[in-house]
Order: C-alpha cells, then sequence, then structure tokens
C-alpha cells in the first residue's frame, strides 16, 4: 500500500475529477470549432444553399449549389443545363432571389443582399449590359443627345450607371418599376 494517507487521496482525486469536468464542460460551451460559420455572410450563404437545394429537390430539378462571398455579399450560384430557373429575360431568377432573400431573413432576422445566379445567367447578361452601355455611350457623344435605354431591373441599372460613370458620363434612372430605365446624356 501507499504511505499517503486515505484523505489525501480523496482530496487529490476530487481535484483531479473537478479538473477534468471543467474542461470537458470547456469544450461543450464551444472552445472547439461547432461547425457553423462564424461570418454572418456565409451563414446566409449556407441558409441560401440549404433553401434553394430544398426548392430543387422539391421540384426534381439538377443542379450543383456553389457559395461564395464577393464585394460584402453573399452569392449563391445553381449550376445547372437548364434555363428552366431563369426565365424570360431573368424574371424567374429575379423572383427566386426575392423569395431566397425572404428565406434568409426569416431565418436571421436580418434583411439580405444575396445574389443568386442560375447558369450563369447573370455574368452573361451584365457582359451584354457593357457592351450596351458603352454603345450607348458612343451614340451620347456623337449625337449629343440622351439616349434612353430599355427597362432593366436595380441589378442591371447600376451595371450601366457604373460602366458609364466610367466612361465619364452621366447618366439617371427615370420611370416607375418595373418600367424604370436608364438615360445617358453627354
Amino acid at each position: 500500500m501507499s504511505d499517503q494517507p486515505q484523505e489525501h487521496l480523496a482530496v487529490t482525486d476530487a481535484a483531479e475529477e473537478a479538473e477534468a469536468t471543467e474542461e470537458v464542460k470547456e469544450a461543450e460551451e464551444g472552445d472547439e470549432p461547432s461547425g457553423e460559420p462564424s461570418n454572418p455572410l456565409e451563414a446566409e450563404a449556407e441558409i441560401a444553399a440549404d433553401y434553394l437545394e430544398e426548392l430543387l429537390d422539391i421540384a426534381d430539378l439538377d443542379g450543383d449549389i456553389d457559395t461564395y462571398i464577393e464585394s460584402d455579399r453573399a452569392h449563391v450560384s445553381i449550376l445547372s443545363a437548364s434555363d428552366l430557373l431563369v426565365g424570360p429575360g431573368g424574371g424567374v431568377l429575379d423572383a427566386l432571389q426575392e423569395l431566397t432573400r425572404l428565406a434568409v431573413m426569416t431565418e436571421t432576422g436580418e434583411r439580405s443582399r444575396l445574389m443568386l445566379d442560375v447558369a450563369g445567367y447573370r455574368d452573361t447578361r451584365r457582359q451584354e449590359l457593357l457592351v450596351l452601355a458603352k454603345d450607348a455611350v458612343r451614340e451620347a457623344r456623337d449625337s449629343g443627345e440622351p439616349v434612353a435605354l430599355a427597362a432593366m431591373n436595380p441589378f442591371e441599372r447600376k451595371i450601366v450607371h457604373d460602366a458609364v460613370a466610367a466612361e465619364g458620363l452621366r447618366s439617371a434612372s427615370e420611370g416607375e418599376e418595373p418600367q424604370r430605365y436608364v438615360i445617358v446624356t453627354p
């Protein structure tokens, strides 16, 4: 047997047990990563991806979902060969984006600025709008007259305004939604 008295062993064992219990408690309280995103934008993207994945399953549509953060905004892309979720003129995509933003807001309690793209539509549309803006700038410079463009959604108008400003001209939005359009002035 040991030369130490029984009392001392009991105190040592109790101290070790308390220390071990405290370590377990700290681990359970989150000293270790829990798998939850720490960035609110990453959380937005994850919520949106889950929502869209469920929607794709319900609609029996194929598509892979990709998420990323860019320019202080969560982005979600559905990689699909189908343009069913884009719709004519991107109308279905715009509606789906708003539904996804509402799903995120319901979950987080915060307004979302999430951007959704399907089958690369927004990237393709951005390139088309840059060409359109460049043509409008050229026409406004050549004629000296304002150039009115077709009605666009806010996302598209922003791209045109930025492109026109980069060329050193001014632009303004006029009209009422959904028929709001951009005018490029020399």
